[in-house]
């Protein structure tokens, strides 16, 4: 047995079936405004991540480019 949708208006228990037209469009358009900012929450967990990941690849890759160049420096002067 399937129990029916209900939603609370001031602590009101309403079934969804009760609701006018209007209200179960609204209603509609509310579950799919959360459904979309639960998904995009959970993308923004994603893109987070990635940009940790890139951001310390990017500092390691910082560091060895100055090492480099430091090296360089100091090969130059041994021979100047």
């Amino acid at each position: 047995m399937t129990e029916e949708a209900v939603v609370f208006i001031d602590d009101e228990e309403i079934k969804v079936s009760e609701l006018s037209d209007q209200q179960k469009y609204l209603h509609s358009q509310l579950l799919d405004l959360r459904n979309k900012e639960a998904s995009l929450k959970f993308q923004l967990d994603q893109v987070a991540a990635s940009m940790s990941v890139f951001q310390s690849a990017f500092v390691e890759a910082s560091k060895e480019v100055a090492e480099e160049v430091l090296d360089e420096e100091e090969e130059t002067k041994e021979v100047n």
